[in-house]
This record gives C-alpha cells, sequence and structure tokens, in this order.
C-alpha cells in the first residue's frame, strides 16, 4: 500500500480545501459549484486575530463557485464560521459568527495574468487544482474585529481596582491624591 505524499508547493488533492478544476477544463464559462463542511485548522497559526478566531476543529461551512475565465478560475461564495475570543474591554469570553464573501482568480499557468503577476499577488491553478484554504484565511482574519466587544455598550474595567464595571455599584469611584500632597496626608494622619 502506498501513500500519497503531496509535492512541496503543490495542492494535497486529499485536503478538503482542494479543489480539482479537471471538470472544467480551460473553457470559459464553464461552472461547478461545490458546499464543504471543514473543520478548522489546528496548529500554531490560528484562522482569526490574537482577540478573536475560528476555534480548531470547529465546523467551517464553505459554498463556493469555480468558474473557468480566460486568465485562470474565478472563485467565488460564501464562508459561515463561529468564532470564539475575548472582549477587548471586560476581558470576558464572547461567541459569535462570521459570514464574508470569497472572490479570487486562481490563474492559469502560463496565462498572460501568471506572467505578469508575482507569485504572492494571485493565487495559482497547479496541476489543475486550487487550494482555497489561504483565500478563505484571508478574507476571515480581514472579517474579524481587532478589538471585538461582548456587546457595543461594554462598560470595561475599572482603570484603578481592574473589576467589571458592569458589576459595580453606580457611584463606585477611587480617591485619587495628587502627589504633591501625599506628604502633608501623612503628615495630618500620623497625628
Amino acid at each position: 500500500m502506498s501513500t500519497h505524499r503531496p509535492t512541496p508547493g503543490h495542492p494535497d488533492p486529499a485536503s478538503p480545501w482542494v479543489f480539482s478544476t479537471r471538470e472544467l477544463g480551460r473553457h470559459p464559462g464553464s461552472m461547478r459549484t461545490y458546499t464543504r463542511r471543514i473543520d478548522a485548522p489546528a496548529g500554531p497559526i490560528p484562522l482569526g486575530v490574537d482577540a478573536i478566531s475560528v476555534p480548531a476543529g470547529a465546523p467551517i461551512e464553505l459554498d463556493v463557485r469555480l468558474e473557468s475565465v480566460t486568465e485562470g478560475v474565478y472563485v467565488s461564495g460564501s464562508v459561515h464560521a463561529p468564532v470564539s475570543g475575548e472582549c477587548s474591554r471586560c476581558l470576558d469570553e464572547l461567541t459569535d459568527e462570521v459570514d464574508v464573501e470569497l472572490s479570487e482568480l486562481f490563474a492559469y499557468p502560463d496565462s498572460v495574468t501568471d506572467e505578469t503577476t508575482d507569485e504572492d499577488e494571485v493565487p495559482r491553478v497547479v496541476d489543475e487544482m486550487l487550494d482555497v484554504e489561504q483565500t478563505v484565511r484571508d478574507a476571515v482574519v480581514l472579517a474579524l474585529p481587532m478589538a471585538p466587544l461582548c456587546r457595543d455598550d461594554c462598560p470595561g474595567l475599572c482603570p484603578e481596582c481592574g473589576e467589571k464595571r458592569a458589576d459595580l455599584e453606580p457611584d463606585h469611584g477611587h480617591e485619587t491624591l495628587d502627589p504633591r500632597w501625599a506628604a502633608l496626608r501623612e503628615r495630618l494622619s500620623a497625628e
């Protein structure tokens, strides 16, 4: 029994993120649609940002349309995934969902687009396959807030004691004393 090992730089045909373009051929106007449910990747690089991301193993719903165009394969569709993270004001855990639209051209080898763009500018069709993982990752990361909130009016934490303002009494406050008066206060409290 032989085990298929993908060539570095080539899409792994066993990956759920990889789609074959063989059925499309290079006939502009040919189209195929796909619906997949893919587990979010685990690993050192989360699908998100530090404060909020798609949890590893969470289901990502992917609906895509692959359309053959003159210069390559145009991929469009939508991604739906759960996200979890931490409120940037009160530090409570939060959960939400993200819905993003995909729109990306994968250039054919030896096309004008392939020859006139840098390798990192436009993804490529390689061996009649395309890998949408980076496209999905880019779309999801750009859709996530850099400072997520548990609710729009989250009051955050008290800067003096660090307690959640939502849990504190309305008259909560801390006495602040100008440091220039600290010596006088010490002297008066000693008497």
